[in-house]
């Protein structure tokens, strides 16, 4: 079998291509099998008071692409300037590798390999934020 399994705990809730889909009474499975389909485990999500560092915000604003909730051809820039930014401080070998997948990602319209990438620098940040409290 090809395509994305989805494994769901009882009444866990994911959007998929814009409908927000709740789990019922049990675990269960989901197969996905149309590529590229647009799907983010609620659970998962960045809510808008939570994007308060500068990763968390490019994970936000990824996210609402993800979500439906901003054109993809509108967010395009504003995100690889975003990304940009954050290679000038997250200059380590895995912080570049993950830019780098995030950037190709979304110049290839994988929105949530885009988000997949950025999330993979979530616990560095929390790290260096830890490390140099404001």
């Amino acid at each position: 079998m090809t395509g994305l399994v989805l494994k769901l705990s009882p009444k866990e809730r994911v959007l998929i291509n814009g409908a927000v889909i709740e789990n019922g009474d049990r675990r269960s499975r989901l197969s996905i099998m149309t590529p590229n389909a647009n799907i983010l485990r609620l659970r998962d999500a960045i809510h808008p008071e939570e994007a308060t560092t500068p990763v968390r915000r490019v994970c936000y604003a990824a996210q609402l692409v993800l979500s439906g909730d901003a054109d993809p051809e509108e967010s395009r820039l504003k995100l690889l300037r975003s990304i940009e930014e954050l290679s000038q401080v997250l200059t380590d070998p895995d912080s570049r590798t993950r830019l780098a997948e995030a950037t190709r990602a979304l110049l290839e319209q994988q929105h949530y390999q885009c988000l997949k990438a950025l999330r993979a620098l979530l616990p560095r940040e929390e790290r260096l934020m830890a490390k140099w409290p404001s």
